[in-house]
């Protein structure tokens, strides 16, 4: 029977960084909580230098939206916070606001499981300028963490060409909370499995497991521990064989895989945690071969990562199931993905205009993009070939399109807008704060994962010097974000 919960439905408006609430007080005590503002959140730069990054945590986000509030229990935590003189920071009156304070913003987002690139928004946030600040930190913690875990397993997943990839990690994640998050975006990237049984339970995702050295530690011999164990368990016999000498383990594996086949059970792998896992994996291929056991997995642990299976695939390791730990919960190469959030238009004070920002910076990557954004992605025979990002609220009226590359406006590419050969990625979830997209499963999600890889060149999903694949700024939106920056700079 499959249990789920929703993780975030209880309230965590307060899980936020103290400068969100000093600027929505800010904006509450000059009369500018009402202007309507357009947030967009995305990220500078793929993680692990790759040529891609899979989009992650919108589930998150729609629990958490669903249920915001501020509670009597918040108001009372904040009317204690004090300033440099000691007394309140904040107006009794500005608490009572924020207690009443209803989520009404629209939402549009990148569905999970999308392949996504730099500078594109992942979730756009429009409303009133105090719900779209104080959201911040809350989207980007959720969105930041499991979109860097969803791409870090695709990518090992894609080193695996196609075989099992376990799960190992809850001993080394960042904590309940990451060890939970990082089982659910591994297994969006590709993982068919976990060891983590509270996010089974949670999340409906399988989980597998046998036993640790510790086991076969607490026997006279290595030969009675698993015995034991296929006594206890004769179902899930996947016996770890390097407790002290592997070949030898691979042995007395068989010998009690051979006792598993008389009772009429499946003998149904090993596991290499140390060692030469090239040299171990071929000679404990062999011995199982010899045995009549040539559908008895060969399971590798050990600190594995993309890299390394890569070059174990090379070697032609006998292996055909991968469990990684460390080096995917903990995003081992890349410990953030480094995800902003920026003020993109605001209302003017009349109500009539949008007014577009843009964050300048003397780093070209640092300086925001203005406007209404979407993005468009275009294909050509199935596989994508550019996204274009737009302003919704001037797109162009021709169906050809030029994006400009926004680190270097002479890297330009036309696309056509044939209907049909392009889609839109960001979707409606929330219309004045009433949900209207219905969330996926965790199996669809996983599928939509799969899919979208196929839909990129393989130079652009290579681990060394990947293909950089073209997103850029349509025209109008280059020309009109150019014109800001200089009249911002003052330059004629």
């Amino acid at each position: 029977m499959k249990i789920t919960r929703n993780l975030y439905s209880s309230n965590l408006t307060l899980l936020t960084d103290l400068y969100q609430l000093t600027m929505a007080y800010g904006y509450w005590k000059a009369g500018m909580t009402e202007r309507e503002a357009v947030f967009n959140l995305f990220f500078r730069r793929n993680p692990f230098k790759g040529g891609y990054a899979i989009a992650c945590g919108l589930s998150y986000v729609i629990d958490f939206l669903e249920n915001f509030n501020i509670s009597d229990e918040d108001v009372t935590y904040l009317s204690t916070l004090k300033g440099n003189d000691d007394k309140a920071l904040f107006d009794p009156k500005f608490l009572d606001y924020l207690q009443n304070l209803e989520f009404t913003c629209d939402v549009d987002a990148v569905e999970e499981g999308s392949v996504v690139f730099p500078q594109e928004p992942l979730i756009r946030i429009k409303g009133s300028l105090i719900q779209c600040q104080i959201l911040e930190t809350l989207l980007l913690n959720m969105v930041n963490f499991q979109s860097l875990i969803a791409t870090k397993s695709s990518r090992i997943c894609l080193a695996a060409k196609g075989e099992e990839v376990l799960e190992f990690g809850l001993r080394r994640a960042q904590g309940i909370d990451g060890g939970l998050a990082a089982s659910r975006a591994a297994y969006i990237g590709g993982c068919a499995a976990t060891s983590n049984v509270l996010a089974g339970k949670l999340f409906g995702i399988p989980v597998k497991g046998t036993h640790a050295h510790s086991w076969v530690m607490s026997f006279e011999s290595e030969i009675e521990s698993f015995e034991t164990y296929a006594e206890a368990l004769p179902n899930n016999c996947i016996f770890l064989v390097d407790t002290y000498d592997t070949v030898e383990g691979v042995k007395h594996a068989i010998t009690v895989g051979n006792k598993l086949k008389e009772k009429g059970y499946k003998f149904a792998g090993i596991r290499l945690d140390s060692g030469d896992l090239a040299y171990l994996s071929t000679r404990a291929r062999e011995l199982l071969d010899a045995a009549g056991f040539t559908d008895t997995s060969i399971v590798a642990s050990n600190d594995l990562d993309e890299h390394i299976i890569d070059s174990l695939k090379q070697q032609d390791a006998k292996i055909n199931v991968w469990g990684v730990g460390t080096k995917m919960v903990t995003a081992y190469d890349q410990p953030a993905l480094g995800g902003v959030y920026k003020l993109s238009a605001l209302r003017n004070k009349e109500n009539t205009a949008w007014d577009y920002k843009v964050k300048l910076s003397e780093q070209a990557i640092k300086i925001s993009t203005p406007g209404i954004q979407q993005v468009r992605r275009f294909y050509s025979n199935g596989e994508c070939i550019g996204d274009a990002i737009f302003d919704e609220e001037n797109k162009p009226n021709s169906d050809n399109w030029t994006i400009v590359d926004p680190m270097d406006m002479t890297r330009r590419k036309k696309m056509t807008s044939i209907e049909g050969e392009y889609k839109d990625l960001l979707k409606p979830i929330f219309v004045n704060g009433k949900r209207v997209y219905k969330k996926p499963d965790l199996q669809t999600i996983q599928a939509k994962v799969k899919d979208e890889l196929q839909t990129l060149h393989r130079s652009i999903k290579r681990f060394t010097n990947p293909h950089s694949y073209p997103v850029g700024l349509e025209k109008g939106l280059y020309d009109l974000k150019t014109d800001l920056i200089l009249k911002l700079r003052e330059v004629e």
